[in-house]
């Protein structure tokens, strides 16, 4: 049976449970000589987003992974407070930080696109966008891109 040869990931969420998983995928295709391309849209465009992919949160609101009651997330501070321990617990066992991943994904060949219709929606452009972007593509492009191989929605 074949391997997988090809995967797009789709990132649609802008906070680091929603972000890291798409890209601690990418990153382990790459390192198993899989092509991997990201897709990002809606406010997963905060991962390549210039001013914003340094200072992304945790969700503490209705977040049931936390175990702790809503109403306690929402309370001032709290996300920031989660935010730092479990970056402080991510960089304990090496996790790089969201531009250091978005980094290093690109310079495996990986290939990273934003999403034209949210990016159009948003009022956003190109210079919005790290470097590392190859693109603003529509759904119909990501599609082409993706052709033969697994999209995962993350």
């Amino acid at each position: 049976m074949p391997g997988i040869e090809k995967i797009s990931i789709v990132i649609s969420k802008g906070s680091l449970e929603g972000i890291y998983p798409g890209l601690i995928m990418a990153n382990g295709a790459r390192a198993e000589g899989i092509e991997a391309n990201l897709f990002f849209t809606f406010f997963g465009l905060d991962a390549i987003h210039r001013k914003r992919h340094e200072h992304i949160k945790l969700a503490t609101v209705g977040n049931p992974a936390l175990h702790m009651a809503t109403w306690l997330g929402g309370f001032p501070g709290i996300s920031s407070v989660m935010t730092h321990y479990i970056e402080s617990k991510m960089d304990g066992i090496d996790i790089p930080s969201i531009p250091e991943f978005i980094e290093m994904i690109a310079d495996t060949g990986a290939g990273l696109y934003a999403c034209k219709a949210t990016v159009d929606l948003f009022g956003m452009s190109k210079d919005d966008f790290v470097d590392q972007v190859q693109d603003i593509i529509t759904v119909g492009d990501f599609y082409e891109i993706a052709a033969g191989g697994q999209i995962i929605f993350t």
